[in-house]
């Protein structure tokens, strides 16, 4: 079983790793080292991998910095749990393959509880309780399967939901007046 990191709401990008300590000013293969440097200095140290994130709503939210969710993935977060991302934290990690659940346990989970996450079906079990999960769209499993979005780009040479190449558009019925 994994950890769970409990946090509250409105949890920023600048939160989850200072602008400082951006790619562009140390390296990317250091992200991990500085994710909650200051809002939880103690996460860092010791995050595992599959260690699951349970937040409150508005998870990700501020500047647009796609390094943010990186930085998780790089921890080796399974998931991010929360009742709602921001818009670009929600793409940028979809992008990356994080899988990212819509619901609200924070008051059901409690920090530091271990737990394990099942993706088929989605849910988040603890010693006492298994807490079901909304499965995310189609196109977003199908992302997250293939390791991301460049992945599955380079994979089928498409996104999710385009035609492949060559297929006809169907055209519609003529109507006879």
């Amino acid at each position: 079983m994994n950890r769970i990191w409990l946090f509250g709401s409105a949890i920023d990008t600048d939160q989850i790793i200072p602008g400082r300590y951006s790619p562009y000013m140390t390296s990317e293969d250091e992200l991990a080292r500085y994710a909650f440097i200051e809002r939880r200095p103690d996460f860092a140290p010791n995050v595992r991998p599959g260690d699951i994130i349970v937040a409150g709503k508005n998870f990700g939210c501020g500047s647009s910095r796609e390094y943010a969710p990186r930085a998780l993935q790089k921890c080796g977060i399974a998931a991010i749990i929360a009742p709602s991302f921001a818009r670009i934290f929600f793409r940028n990690a979809i992008n990356l393959g994080i899988p990212l659940f819509e619901a609200d346990l924070t008051e059901l989970v409690a920090d530091g509880e271990r737990a394990t996450l099942h993706l088929e079906p989605p849910r988040l079990t603890t010693a006492q309780t298994a807490y079901p999960l909304p499965r995310p769209p189609a196109f977003v499993e199908e992302i997250r399967a293939e390791g991301g979005i460049v992945a599955y780009v380079q994979r089928y040479r498409r996104f999710p939901g385009e035609r492949p190449a060559g297929t006809a558009v169907p055209s519609a019925p003529v109507v006879q007046s």
